[in-house]
């Protein structure tokens, strides 16, 4: 099993910048794939970024140039750096980690959200 625990949102003039933080509750090393993914009202959740556990990084292209992902294998952490906020980008924040062979046990693990608004 893998708890995640999101933190950083918040409200934002657009424009401005936040940063997400995702605690898992094990190794990150072994976790084959983390990212965040959003939700708006209305919408489905889309695939906002993800890094693979040796570090390769996608991104939707909706937010490509002004979001940047990474981790810290220490302290088991992915973040969202996330500049030049427009308010489109306002949603619930999901954070994801993805287990699957040669490491256990295999599933799909959600974080609870967190919330981010971008003001006009």
């Amino acid at each position: 099993q893998v708890q995640l625990g999101e933190s950083g949102g918040g409200l934002v003039q657009a424009g401005g910048s936040l940063r997400l933080s995702c605690a898992a509750s094990r190794s990150i090393v072994t976790i084959n794939l983390m990212g965040w993914y959003r939700q708006a009202p209305g919408d489905q959740r889309e695939l906002v970024a993800t890094i693979t556990s040796g570090g390769s990084t996608n991104y939707a292209d909706s937010v490509k140039g002004r979001f940047t992902i990474s981790k810290d294998n220490r302290k088991n952490t992915v973040f969202l750096q996330m500049n030049s906020l427009k308010p489109e980008d306002t949603a619930v924040y999901y954070c994801t980690a993805r287990v699957f062979a040669p490491y256990y046990p295999p599933g799909v693990y959600w974080g609870q959200g967190t919330q981010v608004t971008v003001s006009s």
